[in-house]
């Protein structure tokens, strides 16, 4: 039975991969942080089947511990830092974990588990103010953000390790993947449930930041087949995973109004602009400065041929889909507790 070790095991992907691996016969361990807040919500279905070890990618003797008493056969380095607003507000931390953080777990893997093969999350956030587009295993990186510029940081010592000392280490440039599991404070998600909490009549609008951003969505359980590919291969290399669609995020806004039977018509123009719904002619989306990024990334949208032609991997799931899929779930999970809340009249 194959060991793998997953960072980040509670996070969006962790849980996906951790079901993937569990059906594949894996014995899974997830590095998980010692506070009173860590939440096992998203693998609380499978937890029986899990072992937990604490460590924090800012700790380096939880890291070597880690390494050297589960002994994995792979390594997939999840956790980060990863919404990037907050990387404004907190660089160091950022980088402390989404950056150096890498460096810990590399090192405890050279030190202790030398032959395992190791997954390092890159993100499509590096390429920034794109150099090229679409973006490929080869475009030059020019992040926008501190999170883009940690997660450079941590692309590139992963190469060095792998050329330094000949480990299996490899990267997967994943472009925006999204599921029901999105946290909350994700565009894909804050969208699907602000306009499920409408139609439920528990909020009144969404308010958005920048509606023509365009990015590569796929979805989550997708993407996680292709991390696992990539450490099967008889090599490492690192690859582009993304749909090679682009969409808008006002897109995003009038699939998910769709999805809960809201017919949008968009009125104004730039910050002024407000979205409403033709029934009522009541606002239900509006725009607010507030969400702008300082540093705006307009573009994204990644070239998987590689991954297609060397891993024979593809997205199942289309973005239409993937809207339908999150919108219907924020609806199930807010009906249902809205019912819970409802007092039963007495008799």
């Amino acid at each position: 039975m194959k060991k793998a070790l997953i960072t980040g095991i509670t996070g969006q992907d962790g849980s996906y991969l951790a079901e993937f691996l569990l059906g594949k016969g894996y014995q899974v361990y997830g590095i998980v942080r010692r506070s009173s807040n860590s939440s096992l919500d998203r693998v609380e279905h499978i937890k029986g089947k899990l072992n937990f070890i604490h460590g924090d990618l800012t700790d380096q003797s939880s890291l070597d511990e880690a390494v050297r008493t589960v002994q994995p056969d792979e390594i997939y380095n999840l956790a980060a830092q990863s919404f990037v607003p907050v990387s404004w507000n907190q660089p160091a931390l950022t980088s402390d974990v989404t950056g150096l953080g890498v460096t810990r777990l590399l090192e405890a893997v050279r030190k202790y588990k030398p032959d395992a093969k190791f997954y390092q999350a890159s993100s499509s956030e590096m390429f920034g103010k794109v150099r090229e587009t679409p973006q490929t295993e080869t475009t030059p990186f020019y992040p926008r953000s501190p999170y883009g510029v940690a997660k450079v940081y941590g692309h590139w010592i992963t190469v060095n390790y792998r050329e330094s000392y000949d480990l299996f280490a490899c990267s997967g440039i994943l472009f925006n993947h999204e599921s029901p599991r999105r946290g909350l404070e994700f565009v894909t998600r804050k969208v699907t449930r602000t306009i499920a909490r409408i139609k439920l009549g528990l909020a009144k609008e969404l308010k958005m930041g920048n509606l023509d951003a365009k990015r590569d969505w796929g979805f989550a359980g997708d993407y996680v087949d292709a991390m696992w590919l990539m450490l099967q291969q008889p090599k490492p290399e690192d690859f582009v995973i993304a749909t090679g669609q682009t969409h808008t995020v006002r897109r995003l806004v009038e699939l998910a109004l769709e999805g809960a039977g809201i017919t949008l018509e968009w009125r104004g123009t730039g910050i002024n602009e407000v979205g409403v719904d033709k029934k009522t002619n009541r606002k239900v989306v509006a725009i607010d400065p507030q969400f702008f990024r300082p540093a705006e990334v307009d573009l994204l949208i990644g070239n998987p041929g590689k991954a297609k032609k060397y891993l024979g991997w593809e997205p199942k799931v289309s973005f239409d889909q993937l809207v339908k899929m999150m919108m219907e779930e924020d609806l199930r999970a807010l009906s249902s507790q809205v019912k819970k809340e409802i007092p039963v009249p007495a008799k």
